[in-house]
């Protein structure tokens, strides 16, 4: 099923997706050091970001979480696409300088068709999203 979506940072992955349906903010909810979730309010604590496709709603703040985006890409342990429902400059601006591709606004609710464990394939350049 491809489904369309509007690209923010461009880029391709394809990957198992790791769905969140709590706004992520990057500084204060993910280790840097890991990509590890530490919000023990979240409804993916314990999980990592490392090498998934993290779908999520939105960012909740901080400016500093566009470093922390960095920070987990210089470190092996970033997302290797995002899909947001609405991104946040907060967001799109980390996921741009960390080269991660990123899409919003999908055509259909990505969270009554994705859950975690999915394989994934993000297309930003082009703008869709396929799921397998």
């Amino acid at each position: 099923m491809r489904i369309r979506a509007r690209g923010v940072s461009k880029g391709f992955a394809r990957g198992e997706a790791l769905v969140s349906k709590s706004k992520i903010s990057f500084l204060g909810d993910v280790d840097a050091k890991s990509g590890v979730i530490v919000d023990r309010k979240s409804d993916i604590y314990g999980e990592s970001v490392a090498n998934k496709v993290l779908v999520f709603p939105s960012g909740k703040g901080s400016t500093v979480g566009t470093y922390v985006l960095l920070q987990l890409k210089k470190n092996g342990v970033a997302p290797l696409a995002i899909i947001n429902e609405r991104t946040e400059v907060i967001i799109a601006v980390g996921a741009i300088i960390a080269e991660i591709p990123l899409v919003d606004m999908p055509e259909v609710n990505v969270f009554e068709i994705l859950k975690s464990g999915d394989i994934v394939t993000v297309n930003a350049t082009e703008g869709w999203i396929e799921v397998e």
